[in-house]
């Protein structure tokens, strides 16, 4: 039987970890602010906060990984120690590590503590992976530069457990590598300070002469990964877990992505194709997108992974500009909007960046309220929110932003109950003169038992069943669980009080 394919999200804060959690991610992976930990930009989650954080996500059934994933300097060993043994204490299912030298002491202060090796790790090959596995590591996180041909190859030829990235953000270098932005900028991407030198504009010097490209400024500046057609692939891969780039990511974007890949995976799982209607797409490119792209998962293709011509987030292409008037904007449309959508326009690199939200929509000199969608609208903004002398004929233009694709998705976390509940099994053991037992299983394997202060006694008139348990055991809204199957034995014809059964299942709930 094949093990359940894992989705591991990202979050960078309480929000995301809701929203990760209410939008169907297995596992969620998360840094601490109290260091080692290479995005050091994300809000985070401090140390003593750490076992409610793992608490919470146990009580929905999802698994939490802390990233530990810089560079470790010889004078705070002592203090990663500390901070090794506190995640250990919490619960913590595992820790992703980029340092060799990390790796090796975790294994020895904390060894009930599964170490993952980060992608900080440039793991490229079994050869590589059996390294790894000797420093301790009990899954590796694969470098972004393998294609799925070179992922099948590693699979085939190690045991070890592969993570693969399969959307976000992509580095132009091998991440662990890369020291541009520490020569640049004095901030080194391995101690979590990445100033993502490859979003700046270059030019390029070819024998000492200026090469004109044009708008093409970005020159190292990928297109992000959106690997969601490619999942069947990488499942039939041997892939044991699919990855969401993103802690620096807003909470919207966590629920929009990872709702998506739940339902790939699924779909995969289930031998069926992975098909997204066109809506779903513009969802998940409005929540971040600077161009969606297969990465290097197909192999490389460098002109289609580095388009050049931006860095920013762009998200649903909308049309071209036609015509610019003295206090609107033209634009041919290829996708909807309406008023307060947010719109940016392209302009040349070395202009200011032009966007905000829709005032207005007209077309044929009528203002319209509702979505519009094909056609040729006028576009009005607030006053001086738009430099129209940086705007130009044919530009293209995007929308960033829709106020109730938004909405919908912040619905999706807000709940207190964040619409997810575990299956539990129930075992039970009824019998005249005996005290009621009862053992409830996870689908993770944990369990607890809970047994009644009272013997059960003979029934006069309403014997227990399996049927009456189930009923009253399944009563769980409200909280993390429901009720998949019943097995009950039963001796005799015992009773108990409706009463003593909803006692019963209110300290299920708080034991499991």
């Amino acid at each position: 039987m094949q093990p359940r394919i894992e989705l591991l999200a990202p979050a960078g804060n309480h929000e995301c970890l809701r929203a990760a959690v209410a939008n169907g991610a297995d596992a969620v992976y998360f840094g601490l602010n109290s260091g080692f930990n290479a995005r050091a930009r994300a809000e985070n989650f401090s140390l003593e906060e750490l076992p409610g954080v793992i608490t919470f996500l146990h009580r929905y059934g999802v698994r939490g990984y802390v990233t530990l994933n810089t560079l470790i300097f010889t004078n705070e060993l002592q203090s990663f120690a500390e901070t090794l043994a506190a995640i250990s204490d919490s619960g913590t299912d595992a820790v992703l590590l980029q340092d060799v030298g990390a790796a090796c002491l975790a294994r020895e202060i904390c060894p009930d503590l599964s170490v993952h090796a980060s992608t900080q790790m440039t793991l490229t090959s079994a050869e590589t992976i059996r390294l790894a596995e000797k420093i301790g590591a009990q899954r590796v996180v694969l470098a972004r530069e393998l294609s799925i041909h070179e992922i099948t190859d590693i699979a085939k030829n190690t045991d070890m457990p592969l993570e693969v990235f399969v959307h976000g953000a992509l580095c132009v270098a091998y991440s662990g590598q890369c020291l541009t932005s520490e020569s640049l900028g004095g901030r080194s991407a391995n101690r979590g300070q990445c100033a993502q030198a490859c979003r700046l504009p270059y030019e390029v010097i070819c024998d000492g002469e200026h090469v004109d490209l044009g708008n093409q400024k970005y020159l190292l500046s990928p297109q992000d990964l959106a690997g969601f057609a490619l999942v069947p692939e990488l499942l039939d891969a041997g892939v044991t877990s699919l990855k969401i780039e993103g802690r620096l990511k807003s909470p919207e974007y966590v629920a929009s992505i990872t709702q998506h890949y739940r339902q790939a995976i699924d779909s995969a799982v289930s031998g069926n194709p992975v098909l997204f209607e066109p809506k779903q797409i513009e969802e998940m490119e409005l929540t971040f997108s600077r161009g969606f792209s297969p990465g290097w998962l197909n192999g490389c293709d460098h002109k289609m992974l580095v388009p050049a011509t931006s860095s920013a987030k762009r998200g649903v292409f909308l049309g071209h500009v036609r015509n610019i008037s003295r206090d609107r904007i033209t634009v041919a449309l290829q996708a909807s909007v309406r008023r307060g959508d947010g719109v940016a326009f392209d302009t040349q690199a070395d202009a200011a960046s032009q966007g905000a939200r829709v005032y207005e929509v007209f077309r044929r000199g009528q203002s319209l309220t509702e979505s519009v969608s094909g056609g040729v609208v006028e576009l009005t903004f607030g006053r001086e929110a738009i430099d129209f002398e940086k705007i130009e004929n044919g530009s293209q233009v995007w929308k960033t932003d829709d106020p109730q694709v938004t909405q919908r998705l912040r619905k999706s976390f807000q709940s207190s109950q964040h619409g997810r509940q575990q299956p539990i099994g129930l075992k039970v053991f009824a019998a005249v003169g005996e005290p009621l037992k009862i053992t409830a299983t996870l689908s993770d394997g944990r369990s607890c038992e809970i047994v009644s202060d009272t013997t059960l006694q003979e029934a006069k008139r309403h014997p227990l069943t399996q049927v009456m348990l189930a009923e009253q055991f399944g009563r769980l809204g409200g909280t993390p669980f429901m009720l998949q199957n019943v097995a009950a034995t039963i001796e005799g014809n015992p009773m108990a009080p409706f009463s003593v059964l909803g006692i019963l299942r209110k300290r299920l709930v708080l034991a499991l």
